[in-house]
């Protein structure tokens, strides 16, 4: 099992449809901004959000950050939410599947609606930046 602790930033955020069509990248495309904090002693904290300097009219700058106590058995990281932006998922468990590309960390979170109510599948790619 590959070590996940460490500090990560987010280097690409991609969105499917469930039939596999692309949509436009989440957190705003090439402009997305996020950190993700796994320590040794089971605690995280990820932080993302769209990085623009403005937002195109009809739309809203996307947000999310949540924090609590994880377990990460090498493909599945399950984290027991204890803190968010978004009041849903408090006490909830956050599921992201895990795999790696090379050192490339890629999280993907259930399918679900987003933005204009489509639902989407994301992959959220993470580079790490210190142990």
């Amino acid at each position: 099992m590959q070590d996940i602790t460490g500090t990560w930033r987010l280097v690409r955020a991609t969105a499917v449809t469930s039939d596999g069509r692309p949509l436009p990248p989440p957190y705003g495309g090439d402009k997305a901004m996020g950190t993700v904090t796994l320590r040794s002693d089971g605690r995280m904290a990820a932080v993302l959000c769209d990085g623009r300097s403005t937002i195109p009219a009809g739309e809203t700058r996307e947000y999310s950050s949540y924090c609590g106590a994880y377990t990460c058995d090498g493909k599945r990281l399950v984290t027991r939410v204890d803190a968010a932006a978004d009041a849903e998922r408090l006490g909830t468990d956050q599921v992201r599947d895990v795999r790696f590309e090379g050192a490339i960390m890629v999280l993907r979170p259930p399918p679900r609606a987003y933005r204009n109510g489509t639902i989407e599948h994301r992959e959220l790619y993470w580079e790490r930046i210190s142990p």
